[in-house]
């Protein structure tokens, strides 16, 4: 009998997916990973909600199941590096499922050595971008273990899955009045389908879970300030998962990080996603600002067109790629720089930055300055921009012979 190890959420996919997986004959190894969704609010781990998870699998007729922390790893090894880069796709989106799935590749590769599986399986559709990014990091890591992809193999239609698990008896939390498709880690929440496919409907309160209606908003906002130290942000000593998960709190409340978002999927399908991201969003924020005022003009400009690459690496399933690595390197060779506190105001859903410091700060405000510590020298204004229009004084002077009926001469 063949083992493999499955990618299991406890949800409905993935769910229907093991027992039809232990049906077909198939032993199969459960991998539930804590990645922050349990409580990424409150930043307590939920052991006894993942157990159930597990014991859940076990129910279902599971050969083993298993429960992985990888909350700092993920941080670490994948939130903080997309900080750097202050990934964001298509502008919007923090990316926080696609940052997840190379690490949930990664841990179904240990998992299949530590089980001796020759397969590992996920439950993504023919159609969204999750299968491509699992599968990479899977072929990245070790090519010789088989992936599959039962719902990709025989599509399942969300009202047929509600079918199967309710002729197999498995537990599921979907129905057909809310029918969403939900996926959270620490640096954000997904939803999608149901009502969410129409995009020209506005998503209903009950989608959201992490992020205050406008309604239940406070009137007064929170002031805080986000420490970074060689580009790792603290708020008050909290530091990866437990400032992630404070700051989701402390900024979901006020309604920040609500995405709604018309995508280009990977395969080349338009998609009509739901996020909340409050965290990672005002992290984003904080590191662009203090960017601002360590980076030199040259660096801010060159780095927006790799921060952009960067977040559509992450996105098309490329993180392992050299390109990423490099990008890495690029983002590392001035982190020694962003040092310093920004401090923003969290109020209404919007992140407003009030203050940034840093001892590399290149703002000088004798420069800067119209008051009289003034240092800056205006004669030399004069000269500079003599120099920097030489150019345009060319452009018009032959502009201005050809006007005049004037022959410019060819260049011998």
């Amino acid at each position: 009998m063949s083992r493999l190890v499955l990618a299991y959420s406890g949800g409905l996919d993935t769910s229907v997916l093991l027992k039809k997986l232990i049906l077909s004959g198939i032993e199969v190894v459960a991998m539930t990973l804590d990645l922050g969704e349990s409580d990424a609010q409150a930043g307590t781990l939920a052991k006894a909600e993942l157990e159930k998870v597990a014991q859940k699998a076990r129910d279902l007729g599971a050969y083993d199941a298993v429960v992985i922390d990888a909350r700092e790893r993920f941080v670490a090894n994948y939130a903080m590096p997309a900080l750097a880069a202050n990934a964001m796709y298509e502008g919007v989106y923090p990316l926080s499922a696609a940052l997840s799935r190379p690490l949930i590749g990664t841990l179904l590769v240990e998992t299949a050595q530590k089980f001796n599986a020759d397969a590992v399986a996920h439950g993504c559709t023919g159609k969204g971008n999750d299968q491509v990014r699992i599968e990479l990091a899977v072929r990245a890591i070790d090519p010789s273990i088989t992936v599959r992809a039962p719902l990709r193999e025989s599509p399942l239609s969300r009202p047929d899955a509600i079918a199967f698990a309710a002729e197999h008896g498995i537990p599921i939390s979907h129905t057909a009045a809310k029918p969403y498709s939900v996926d959270a880690n620490l640096w954000g929440r997904s939803i999608e389908a149901g009502v969410l496919e129409d995009p020209w409907t506005s998503p209903p309160e009950d989608a959201y879970a992490w992020t205050a209606s406008p309604a239940a908003r406070p009137g007064a906002g929170d002031e805080i300030v986000v420490h970074f130290e060689a580009g790792v942000p603290s708020v008050d000593g909290l530091k990866g998962a437990q400032l992630v998960a404070w700051l989701n709190a402390i900024a979901g409340k006020h309604g920040i990080g609500r995405i709604d978002l018309v995508e280009d999927r990977v395969i080349g399908v338009k998609s009509r996603e739901v996020y909340e991201a409050p965290g990672a969003t005002v992290l984003i924020a904080a590191h662009k600002a203090l960017e601002r005022l360590t980076l030199t003009r040259d660096e801010l400009r060159f780095k927006a067109t790799a921060d952009q690459k960067y977040a559509e690496l992450a996105y098309d399933g490329l993180w392992m790629s050299p390109l990423r690595d490099a990008l890495d390197a690029f983002n590392a060779s001035f982190s020694s720089r962003m040092t310093g506190d920004v401090r923003v105001l969290l109020h209404q859903a919007n992140i407003v930055v009030t203050g940034v410091r840093s001892p590399y700060a290149l703002y000088d405000e004798a420069l800067a300055t119209y008051g009289a510590g003034d240092a800056f020298d205006h004669q030399a204004a004069g000269g500079f921009i003599r120099c920097y229009g030489l150019p345009l004084d060319r452009v018009a002077q032959i502009a201005l012979r050809q006007a005049q009926g004037d022959t410019v001469p060819a260049v011998l």
